[in-house]
């Protein structure tokens, strides 16, 4: 009898499809700044509790390419010198059955923002068709329509702008699927947006 791979029976056993194409990325976060940013982890860290799910830094990612780690200190070190802090506008709170977007901040696509990808993508040399909707996640759960939606109604941000003035390079696994997958980020670079 063939033995099955551990991978693959990990992967069962954690819930996720051992048939789903997985590999290690570069994910490009912009962090917001205080008091945005205060908020948000203290939602992020409450909702995490309340629903025995991840904890992670209230980001935006702007970028998802390839795993090359030197190209991705590069990309930081020349965004975080050409572009000054970024404020984006929030449009509102969103949700959805994907495990990374369970319950998040929507904002509105802007030409600084716009900018500040192209700038990322050229200096990573990374061509990946990343599609860019800005959105700040507070939660990473499976949880059914009804209880994401009561979720959504509960929660009022307190900002209708967000101004983002860091930037992070994390190395993680694409898709995210799980809270193990969550723990397995590492930020390999980080930078301050110049004033």
């Amino acid at each position: 009898m063939r033995e099955i791979p551990k991978a693959i029976l990990s992967n069962c056993r954690s819930g996720v499809s051992a048939f789903v194409s997985r590999r290690i990325v570069i994910a490009y976060w912009l962090i917001p700044a205080d008091p945005a940013h205060s908020f948000f982890q203290g939602v992020i860290n409450d909702l995490a509790r309340r629903y025995d799910a991840p904890v992670f830094e209230p980001h935006v990612t702007v970028h998802v390419g390839s795993k090359r780690a030197a190209a991705a200190e590069s990309a930081v070190s020349q965004a975080a010198h050409a572009c000054k802090p970024i404020k984006l506008k929030a449009l509102e709170i969103g949700h959805s059955s994907e495990f990374i977007k369970t319950l998040f901040v929507q904002f509105a696509l802007n030409t600084e923002l716009r900018q500040f990808n192209e700038i990322i993508r050229n200096a990573a040399q990374d061509s990946s068709h990343y599609e860019l909707k800005p959105h700040l996640s507070l939660l990473y759960k499976k949880m059914p329509a009804v209880a994401r939606r009561e979720l959504m109604d509960s929660i009022m941000a307190p900002f209708s702008e967000v101004t983002f003035d860091a930037l992070k390079a994390v190395r993680c696994i694409s898709p995210t699927q799980s809270p193990a997958d969550v723990e397995r980020w590492r930020a390999i670079a980080t930078g301050e947006l110049a004033a």
